[in-house]
């Protein structure tokens, strides 16, 4: 049950969020142990709305990498419910979501591939002016031939591009929701040489409770049995990708 602030004082409500935050993580631990015991019998590893695909062909992993401007991809029809991804043709499920959201996705992910400290990376500030300019010039360009053509440009061996469908944030408290976070989106990388995309890592997910669904134990205890952010969301599902990332292991 969400508690509106219109209904109790502030120090009521907090109170209110603790004493039943504290209830669902005691309620949610206690089927931590069946969780275990299931994931433990069917030697299950899945872990709910993240994917990877790694190419085994020619080279894959890369010394220097630009990363291009993420695409916001949310639909202007509100009526429209799926977009297809215009690189690999994977269907999202879409939704609007506030402007600029689709940076909160891509700092995040530059920053932690930026971490890893392996590859060398051309930001998105300095990729932007390179791939309009070639987008103008080639209106009818596919997509994946203008982005080899902006790495060869910029002297790289991959070009990174990311598309968010969702990006819904959390409506309510850390402890008690009216509506979870919502976030997807899919990142490629595309080998400059022959516009191949080498690897693309997908998340997808809306936050539920435990008991909800089991196989979200590891977010369970990653988020201390909170409602996560839809930032939060999106660093959590950038980190899970990034395990299977060419190169840098």
């Amino acid at each position: 049950m969400t508690v509106s602030r219109a209904s109790y004082p502030q120090k009521e409500v907090c109170n209110h969020q603790k004493k039943h935050g504290g209830d669902n993580i005691r309620k949610e631990t206690l089927i931590f142990f069946l969780c275990f015991v299931l994931s433990g019998l069917f030697g299950c590893h899945y872990r709910e709305g993240v994917a990877t695909d790694l190419q085994n062909d020619g080279k894959i992993t890369f010394d220097r990498i630009a990363v291009a401007p993420f695409q916001r991809m949310s639909p202007e029809d509100v009526s429209v419910k799926a977009i297809r991804c215009p690189l690999c043709g994977s269907i999202f499920s879409a939704e609007r979501f506030p402007q600029d959201a689709e940076r909160i996705v891509e700092n995040t992910f530059f920053d932690r591939l930026k971490d890893r400290g392996k590859i060398q990376l051309v930001p998105p500030g300095d990729t932007d002016s390179v791939l309009d300019r070639i987008s103008a010039n080639s209106p009818k360009l596919p997509q994946l031939e203008i982005l080899k053509n902006v790495g060869k440009e910029l002297g790289t061996e991959g070009i990174i591009m990311g598309y968010v469908y969702r990006y819904r944030e959390r409506k309510g408290y850390p402890y008690s929701v009216e509506r979870p976070a919502s976030v997807a989106f899919e990142i490629h990388l595309v080998r400059v040489s022959d516009g191949v995309i080498v690897w693309k890592g997908s998340f997808d997910r809306t936050q539920k409770t435990l008991m909800e669904n089991m196989f979200q134990i590891g977010s369970f205890f990653k988020e201390q049995g909170k409602w996560v952010t839809a930032k939060e969301l999106a660093a959590e599902g950038i980190d899970a990708i990034l395990e299977n990332f060419p190169g840098t292991k």
